[in-house]
């Protein structure tokens, strides 16, 4: 092998490992002190592990990949009782807000969720403040705030964004107009559109769990 082939071929182990630390950094960061944008904790791992090669920056969906492996590795025995709950929570607020459409977004839906994890749902509404009034009425407490969502590669949108807590549970609810049925915005990782799920997908998910729990504790039993 040619001297130099030798060195490319080093230099680009080396690129993948340094790609992976800052990728696993990140995950733990995102898991042990609640960081949800995938940018700034890639940032920051890479600043804590010394690295400043702009090619030694994973891809979002990298980060997600180690994210998950994290939590299988580290949180095992917590993460997917913390899931379940806000899952059931997320059900609940759905039937809640059925008038608005809701649909279940982010980590509550791909599985990631954890303590630091909001119930994030979608709702449709051609007024933000026709939502702010239903939920007022109701005895919700609420703060406003805005979020930019990517609705196409080169143009973001801002959009009104509801937050409160229920039985203990962070809750944040974007409103979107009703157009946006039909056409969701971007996702934070590979930039295709988000996958939501109404209220019917929440409950099979659901009950796919319940399924899978109850086997596992057949087995359980069997094997005593």
């Amino acid at each position: 092998m040619a001297r130099g082939e030798h060195h490319r071929i080093h230099a680009q182990d080396r690129l993948q490992r340094n790609r992976l630390r800052v990728a696993q950094e990140a995950a733990r960061l995102m898991s042990e002190h609640g960081i949800r944008d995938f940018h700034h904790a890639k940032l920051k791992a890479a600043e804590r592990l010394g690295i400043f090669d702009a090619q030694a920056l994973p891809r979002n969906n990298e980060i997600e990949q180690a994210l998950r492996e994290h939590q299988r590795i580290f949180h095992a025995d917590t993460q997917p009782q913390l899931l379940q709950e806000r899952r059931e929570a997320a059900a609940e607020a759905m039937r809640f807000l059925e008038r608005f459409e809701p649909r279940l977004v982010g980590a509550v839906l791909d599985g990631t969720a954890d303590t630091h994890s909001a119930v994030c749902l979608h709702v449709f509404s051609e007024s933000a403040e026709t939502v702010v009034l239903f939920l007022e009425e109701r005895g919700v407490p609420l703060t406003q705030q805005t979020r930019r969502l990517r609705t196409t590669r080169d143009e973001q949108t801002e959009y009104p964004v509801l937050l409160f807590s229920a039985d203990g549970l962070p809750f944040d609810i974007t409103v979107l107009p009703l157009d946006s049925l039909r056409q969701p915005p971007l996702d934070r990782i590979d930039e295709k559109p988000m996958r939501r799920a109404p209220l019917a997908a929440v409950e099979e998910l659901l009950a796919t769990n319940e399924e899978e729990d109850e086997f596992e504790r057949m087995l359980s039993t069997a094997l005593r």
